[in-house]
């Protein structure tokens, strides 16, 4: 059986997808961008999570709007790649302290963080 070739180096040193997606209202599990409303709305944080991030001389990382990413009930919610590392946040301090603790010091604010195997919150 053949090697596979190496992977080519990141083009990006960290990817960041923000859910972005928009379900109707009343869903039964809801969606990032009716829970981030409190918070300026998804699209907002990601534009500021960009911004603080560029401020900071934070270089060479991706910050996109992605739709849905399945973890709605926890929303709103990012992955962070190459790590996998999934978050949640609700306010401009979230992110902040994800900027600050992840993108910058390479660790991890685990009040936030997403587990695989976390269930949902019962309502």
């Amino acid at each position: 059986m053949a090697s596979a070739p190496a992977d080519p180096p990141l083009f990006y040193s960290r990817h960041i997808f923000m859910c972005t997606n928009v379900r109707p209202e009343g869903h039964p599990r809801g969606c990032c961008t009716a829970r981030a409303a409190a918070g300026g709305g998804v699209e907002k944080m990601r534009a500021y999570m960009r911004e603080k991030s560029r401020q900071l001389g934070i270089e060479n990382i991706r910050c996109n709007a992605s739709g849905c990413l399945d973890r709605c009930e926890f929303g709103p919610n990012m992955v962070i790649y190459p790590e996998g590392v999934w978050y949640r946040y609700e306010s401009q301090q979230d992110i902040d302290e994800i900027i600050e603790t992840h993108l910058k010091n390479g660790g991890r604010v685990e009040r936030l963080m997403l587990m695989p195997d976390q269930l949902p919150p019962k309502h």
